[in-house]
């Protein structure tokens, strides 16, 4: 029996082949575009956004209470620089006494420059006057320090933490850390400290801060591992998002969904 053809001889079965074709060629090339189509300020900001937010060490400070505390780090956009470099305001604090943090930073992240190996810098700063931004994001918008004055209070640069999406198989979506050789730091007779942090699904965070005296013998910062933070409930700090550089839900799905694809 012969195949039904159209008037230029084209069989429905040929043209259903090469209809189907078209559409697995056309679906591989902007499968091919969206994966390249993440450029270096989306991871910046992917990591800004990860950064940001209420989160605690509850959970493994309940597994191993001998070497963690529970700690509330938070942290929220403050500023944005010239050239789209975000500043974070970020404050550690005992979980008990919120109102009294420990330590205050301001954070600059922005993409690493083109000829590094890295995909994201995350540097921190002190801050001119701690006193006047303690809490900073627990507080009304128009309580807070305005981002012209941010800016102005960036003081010296402490550390930056070189970052780089995982590799596929990790639990991290980025990782990275400050060169081996640190940077200086005197604190409780240290001579440099070195910093590591990656990035987890859903925001979790990973940080390990070391100080080292000048024989390289570790003195402060623990030992076992990274302190893990995980956010908090989001119904607990509904505020911490409120500048104007949020991270759309659909690029963070397209950045998560990046790391998919490579696996």
């Amino acid at each position: 029996m012969s195949s039904e053809t159209d008037g230029k001889g084209w069989s429905k079965a040929a043209r259903g082949v090469v209809v189907k074709a078209l559409l697995v060629a056309g679906g591989a090339l902007l499968l091919r575009r969206l994966t390249k189509s993440t450029t270096r300020w989306d991871h910046a900001r992917f990591v800004s956004h990860s950064l940001s937010g209420e989160k605690f060490s509850k959970e493994q400070a309940a597994r191993d209470p001998d070497n963690y505390f529970n700690i509330r780090l938070l942290t929220c956009p403050a500023a944005e620089m010239v050239d789209g470099s975000r500043v974070l305001y970020f404050e550690q604090a005992f979980w008990r006494t919120p109102q009294k943090p420990f330590r205050q930073r301001f954070l600059l992240v922005k993409p690493c420059p083109k000829e590094l190996k890295c995909d994201v810098e995350v540097s921190s700063f002190a801050i001119r006057d701690m006193e006047e931004y303690k809490n900073f994001c627990d507080r009304p918008k128009d309580q807070r320090p305005q981002p012209a004055e941010v800016i102005d209070d960036v003081a010296e640069h402490l550390t930056t933490i070189y970052m780089k999406r995982c590799d596929r198989g990790k639990r991290c979506l980025y990782e990275g850390s400050t060169p081996p050789s640190g940077f200086p730091n005197s604190w409780n007779g240290a001579a440099y400290s070195t910093s590591e942090l990656a990035v987890l699904k859903n925001h979790e965070l990973h940080f390990w801060e070391r100080g080292y005296d000048e024989d390289g013998q570790q003195v402060w910062g623990p030992k076992n591992g990274p302190y893990e933070f995980k956010p908090a409930p989001s119904s607990s700090f509904s505020d911490v998002f409120s500048l104007k550089f949020p991270l759309p839900q659909s690029m963070e799905k397209s950045i998560e969904g990046s790391f998919v694809l490579r696996e």
